[in-house]
């Protein structure tokens, strides 16, 4: 009652009536009725015809002599049933047999959705199409073999056109739970099927689940995702961690801001181990119980971070985009679940296997990760490779080329004005990949072919043909220093033609591309020579160097990979399993991508303002800490000037010779950075908002 109605009661202005004392805050069913039933001992065709008839109303008959018999002879009794439901009478000739009685399902199961292959956004979606056989009761009085598995069949066959005349969605599958202290034997009879145990939180005890599907599709029906596959990306991000992963669908929003400090924690401290990272006890906890939370996985947590990728993808009208594989060597943690053999049969060596694809401006700058896929060879099937003669692509390794292609497929129907380029070293020059790109308009394709392969045009060798080609120019290319060999600048005799490849045995369509061979002209030491294949016309000696250039991109993935194994230091990385591995992993590429992204921003657009990547105390902290003056200028400087500075506090000379700072040489200067930016705060009176609590 309003307070205001029992002052003006009080002053005798208005009558209120008197107060009662009963309360009560659920509806009052009728009074339960037990019915007699005598006792029934024969065979299942001596007890005649058998009916299952719903309950109608909570009000009727019916819904009296359901309650009676549950609060009687139920073990559980008639206690509330969750959410929607149907209860169901058994009669045969002889009077009430028993009663059934079906709702809504459990939220969350992790044997049940185990069973079913769900993810996380299907099981929200669908979960409404699995029912829950919540009692099922045969009169103790009532002796009949087989009669509960008969009763069991024949509710089933009519519940999921009664569910949908109720609440008008179809049921495709039915779940229920066994206690101990019963063998579920009618269920078994009725063909239900094992599908785990309940974790036992109610009341300590883990029940049995047996399910059942109602129709064929099943799983297609359950399995289907939503339309709506992530939400849109933050208008106005906090900070950048906010805004790669903002978009994640998580459906819980602790678990976000949880993913934004993991994030933030391991770009500030990207050498230390997970507790140095994360700091506090409570961090640290926190990310344990992130990297193991079922509803968490490494193409969730890149799946916001490839949807802001592909918005910086629509500004360029050329992208490249390398895919190529790189070991994950965790042999120093053997006790870790999951690994499997990275290398030869003769080497002991374990850990994982990652195949990534990141999307490259064309002057080298790293728009983000499209596609990651990960996995750990099987330690029980050594020597696969000497069987792939006769295995079908869909049980190759090879198969991560097509998936990594087909990603990218997925993304050029997003961004009709950019012109995709998948590429790949000598490993991808596969058949099948040259016959999905040409199954329609899709991602361009330029891959490095393999002399090995012995690739035919028209019964003669790929490299004798091209090599009777005239040579159309000559080119000069940078050839980057890799291990003992030193770096040099390259002169190239280029020459190109449209060719037709022969198909192998197991083909009979032949795919037009176009070739382009470049040999090194006078080497020093090993010529470069390649052969590269592309669906993209090469018409002129500039489409060839175009297509060299390009080509010679595909290094930055390389870099990407160096980035993440020595910068992140992922091998250190001490985790149970693969599983909670692979979630960290997601981090650290996008950490890593972060800062090689910073690296190369500095490159191409040298001019743009610093304050694209950082805040103004920070440029400010920067130049007061660069150049020893209290007094921060009052323009900022350019992005590649603080990119310099920041090298600088990370140990670059800046030299004449010594070329641009490293990934990692940035990656110590930031680490720096963030203890002036706080002095600065400090010393200026300013908050600052570290990026370690709540982000950069």
């Amino acid at each position: 009652m309003p307070q205001g109605f029992g002052k003006l009661h009080k002053a005798g202005l208005i009558d209120l009536p008197g107060v009662n004392n009963v309360y009560s805050f659920s509806r009052k069913s009728a009074p339960a009725v037990t019915p007699a039933t005598a006792a029934i001992r024969c065979t299942f065709a001596e007890l005649g015809e058998i009916s299952v008839c719903p309950v109608s109303s909570r009000y009727a008959k019916a819904s009296k002599v359901w309650f009676g018999l549950m609060e009687k002879h139920h073990y559980i009794g008639n206690g509330n049933l969750c959410g929607a439901q149907i209860r169901y009478l058994v009669k045969s000739s002889q009077g009430y047999i028993g009663a059934l009685a079906f709702s809504s399902a459990s939220w969350s199961l992790k044997d049940r959705d185990a069973y079913i292959g769900w993810t996380e956004d299907a099981r929200r979606a669908n979960l409404n199409r699995v029912i829950c056989n919540s009692r099922f009761l045969i009169l103790p009085v009532v002796v009949v073999p087989n009669l509960a598995s008969h009763v069991l069949s024949l509710t089933l066959s009519r519940v999921a056109v009664d569910w949908e005349e109720r609440y008008g969605i179809q049921p495709v599958l039915v779940e229920t739970f066994v206690d101990p202290r019963f063998t579920g034997a009618c269920y078994k009879a009725a063909n239900f099927t094992y599908a785990g145990k309940s974790a036992g939180r109610r009341n300590g005890v883990a029940k049995q689940i047996f399910v059942q599907p109602l129709c064929r599709e099943w799983k297609e029906v359950l399995c289907r995702e939503p339309a709506v596959f992530r939400p849109s990306l933050p208008e106005a991000p906090r900070h950048w961690a906010e805004e790669e992963f903002g978009a994640i669908r998580l459906h819980d929003d602790r678990l976000k801001e949880r993913l934004y400090k993991i994030a933030q924690d391991f770009y500030n401290s990207p050498e230390a181990t997970i507790p140095e990272a994360c700091g506090t006890p409570a961090g640290i906890i926190g990310a344990y119980r992130f990297f193991q939370n079922p509803k968490v996985n490494m193409d969730r947590v890149l799946a916001p971070h490839t949807e802001a990728t592909l918005e910086r993808i629509k500004q360029h009208k050329v992208v490249l985009v390398p895919q190529d594989t790189t070991t994950l060597n965790h042999t120093s943690h053997p006790m870790m679940e999951g690994l499997g053999p990275i290398n030869s049969i003769s080497d002991p060596s374990i850990g994982l296997l990652l195949h990534d694809t990141l999307a490259f401006t064309e002057s080298g700058t790293p728009l983000g990760i499209v596609d990651a896929q990960i996995w750990a060879r099987d330690p029980d099937d050594p020597g696969k490779k000497y069987r792939r003669g006769t295995l079908p692509i869909e049980q190759k390794e090879s198969m991560k080329w097509l998936k990594s292609f087909r990603k990218v497929a997925e993304i050029q129907k997003h961004c009709p004005e950019t012109m995709l380029v998948s590429m790949g070293d000598r490993e991808s020059g596969i058949y099948e990949l040259f016959l999905e790109a040409a199954k329609e308009k899709g991602p361009a394709l330029l891959i490095r072919s393999e002399r090995t392969r012995k690739r035919k045009v028209e019964q003669e060798f790929l490299w004798d043909l091209m090599a009777k080609k005239d040579v159309a120019g000559t080119l000069k290319i940078h050839i980057p220093h890799s291990g003992s060999r030193k770096s040099r600048d390259a002169w190239l005799d280029v020459r190109f033609a449209e060719v037709e490849l022969s198909p192998p045995k197991s083909y009979s369509e032949t795919i037009r591309v176009w070739a382009v061979y470049v040999l090194e002209r006078e080497p020093e030491g090993e010529p470069i020579e390649w052969m590269l294949l592309t669906t993209v016309a090469v018409e002129s000696m500039a489409d060839a160097q175009k297509r060299v250039e390009w080509y010679s991109g595909r290094r930055g993935i390389e870099i990407f990979h160096r980035t993440l194994k020595s910068g992140c230091r992922i091998k250190d990385r001490q985790l149970e399993t693969t599983d909670r591995l692979e979630v960290c992993l997601g981090v650290d590429m996008v950490v890593a991508w972060r800062i090689y992204y910073l690296t190369m921003l500095g490159r191409e657009t040298p001019d743009a303002p610093c304050t694209v990547f950082f805040k103004d105390i920070e440029w400010k902290a920067l130049c007061c800490y660069v150049t020893k003056n209290p007094v921060a200028p009052d323009r900022p400087p350019s992005i590649s000037q603080a990119v310099l500075m920041v090298a600088k506090m990370g140990g670059h000379m800046g030299r004449k010779g010594d070329g641009f700072p490293g990934t990692q040489t940035i990656w110590r200067g930031l680490v720096r950075l963030y203890g002036a930016v706080e002095m600065y705060a400090i010393l200026t009176k300013q908050f600052y908002p570290h990026p370690m609590q709540t982000g950069h």
